[in-house]
């Protein structure tokens, strides 16, 4: 049988037809204003990474306890309690002389002290927050320096308030606390 010329008629069917595989192919296409899970990733939980133009990660999310992993926000850190004297005490029992309210949007926080004892004095240095000690006592005179969890769930306390509150206890003369680093960390 002799090939016949197609119609107009085959012709735009035809064309219909690839315009409408080439329109699906492009709408099964992930959209890009999306964040999905990585199918790989163990508890298949969505991923944000953002890089700068060196592939420094500038921005991400902590996938272990959720809330930001970088950047680090600084917190503010405590301020004295009293505005005539730099945080000092000279009393016996734990004394607040620096505090700080901050949000909550990390699971960690690091905190760093120095601390100092007057002539012939000696006393302990420590960090509450919420009420709750934060790390260790120190002997005045040493640093203190401690990065762990805040207290209480992160997941409801999110966003939240919390206070930060520097306490001193001295004998035989003054204690010094003087806050010089705070800042919000991942898990």
């Amino acid at each position: 049988m002799p090939q016949l010329p197609e119609d107009i008629i085959d012709r735009l069917n035809q064309m219909e037809r690839r315009l409408k595989a080439l329109s699906t192919a492009v709408n099964t296409r992930p959209p890009l204003n999306e964040i999905r899970p990585d199918p790989n990733s163990v508890p298949a939980r969505p991923v944000i990474r953002m890089y700068d133009g060196y592939v420094h990660e500038i921005f991400s999310d902590d996938i272990v306890t959720g809330g930001l992993a970088r950047p680090w926000l600084a917190l503010m850190p405590p301020k004295d309690t009293s505005t005539t004297r730099w945080p000092q005490t000279a009393n016996g029992s734990f004394t607040t002389v620096a505090r700080s309210f901050n949000p909550i949007w990390q699971p960690k926080m690091r905190i760093s002290l120095s601390t100092a004892a007057g002539a012939g004095a000696t006393g302990q240095v420590r960090v509450m927050v919420d009420d709750v000690q934060f790390g260790p006592t120190v002997t005045a005179g040493t640093t203190y320096d401690y990065t762990g969890l805040l207290p209480g769930d992160f997941k409801t306390r999110f966003s939240q308030t919390m206070k930060i509150e520097i306490q001193a206890l001295a004998s035989g003369g003054t204690v010094y606390a003087q806050p010089v680093l705070i800042y919000g960390t991942q898990s």
